[in-house]
């Protein structure tokens, strides 16, 4: 099952709860994908997003797809795998999990993999055919946190092989400290939750009921609720200021790049912003979903 929330009409916390509740039930399976779905239908499910250099990459039901001069998505590699977690690293290298495409060899789950080469090819580091990370996030020192949403848990890994499991909780995503790897926050039912000590515990979730998060630079900390609004972390997280409400409705995935720019998806497109998030221009298209998986 994928992590969607209802349209704004729910409130955040309701939101919040049901899609906590979706998530930590169950995936999609293979056999749920039509193999030969069009591109807006794929990236009518968003997972994750990504810069290189100043090139687009949006991680979607059905693979890795990057927009054209008109906006329009173009699929990029072979492979159409549900890329549920999806990170780009500040090697430019990208980090990925979830499913594999319909009739792919290879387990149900696709553990941790990795490409190199802006999503063309793909190769397998850990955790196969045991771990969907629908979370992935970096810290400075390389360390990768993944949150496995079957198990409800976060794990840590400092060459993404070899996997350390940390704190059990219910958790939408992540976003780890540019400033300090050991300080993390997760979006939970009951607001954003800290931890200091590299994601082992976690302080009950408190104050602002937030869907993704992203932490892009010591001083650019974000946040968007269920219903689109986008909000400014001051204090590490221990306060929230309103920004704007975000295009499109309902959130699909946050990535901040810097203090000015960030990228959000929502039920009609992808959009950028360059002045931290106050105005909104789109970059990729998006149809709007007809229902959940």
């Amino acid at each position: 099952m994928t992590k969607h929330f209802p349209r704004p009409s729910a409130t955040g916390a309701a939101a919040l709860t049901l899609a906590l509740a979706l998530s930590l039930t169950a995936c999609s399976s293979p056999g749920d994908r039509a193999p030969d779905a069009d591109s807006a239908a794929a990236l009518s499910h968003i997972h994750g997003l990504g810069l290189r250099g100043d090139s687009l990459y949006v991680a979607t039901h059905q693979g890795i797809y990057t927009p054209d001069a008109d906006g329009a998505p173009v699929p990029v590699g072979d492979r159409r795998d549900d890329f549920m977690g999806f990170t780009v690293t500040a090697e430019g290298h990208f980090l990925a999990s979830g499913h594999p495409a319909p009739g792919a060899d290879g387990p149900a789950d696709l553990g941790l993999v990795a490409s190199t080469d802006s999503g063309r090819t793909w190769r397998e580091k850990s955790l196969a055919g045991k771990v969907d990370f629908h979370a992935l996030d970096t810290a400075r020192d390389s360390t990768v946190y993944g949150y496995d949403s079957a198990n409800g848990r976060l794990r840590v890994s400092a060459d993404g092989v070899t996997w350390d499991d940390r704190a059990a909780l219910r958790a939408l995503d992540i976003a780890v400290s540019p400033a300090d790897p050991a300080t993390v926050l997760a979006s939970t039912e009951s607001g954003v939750a800290r931890s200091t000590d590299g994601g082992r515990t976690f302080a009950p979730g408190a104050g602002r009921v937030l869907a993704y998060l992203s932490w892009g630079a010591p001083d650019a900390l974000f946040g968007v609720d269920p219903d689109g609004v986008l909000f400014r972390g001051t204090g590490g997280g221990a306060g929230w200021n309103r920004v704007s409400t975000v295009p499109g409705g309902a959130p699909q995935a946050l990535t901040v790049v810097d203090a000015r720019r960030l990228l959000v998806a929502t039920g009609d497109g992808v959009y950028e912003s360059r002045d931290a998030g106050r105005t909104f221009e789109r970059r990729m298209a998006v149809k709007a979903p007809g229902g959940g998986h």
